[in-house]
């Protein structure tokens, strides 16, 4: 048996929920926080068994694709030719979204 454990973006976590879910597995939810915009991202913990994890990695790559997305730099220009006479906050654009996948085995499993 494997525990996969895939942080994705909150935008794509209800999708993959129930994705995961649609295909049978059990899926629990943890709320995250983390990664370079310190931003809240969803943990998600599924129990496989080895024959149907490469299937269940499927789904979340078929699920968490990435996407670029506007974010402020934090940096300023003080470029004159720009609207304004002040200080203008800087915008870059970066890559988001995705899953970071962790599977490791599951020395026992119990129900109760």
């Amino acid at each position: 048996m494997k525990l996969i454990i895939a942080i994705v973006q909150d935008e794509d976590s209800g999708r993959l929920i129930s994705a995961l879910m649609k295909e049978g597995y059990g899926v629990t939810k943890l709320a995250t926080t983390g990664g370079f915009l310190r931003a809240g991202n969803t943990t998600l913990l599924t129990g496989v068994e080895d024959e149907k994890l490469s299937h269940a990695l499927e789904v979340v790559e078929r699920i968490c694709k990435s996407r670029r997305q506007m974010v402020s730099s934090g940096l300023t220009t003080l470029d004159p030719t720009a609207m304004g006479s002040g200080a203008m906050q800087t915008n870059i654009e970066i890559m988001v979204g995705g899953a970071t996948v962790f599977v490791m085995d599951v020395c026992r499993f119990s129900k109760f």
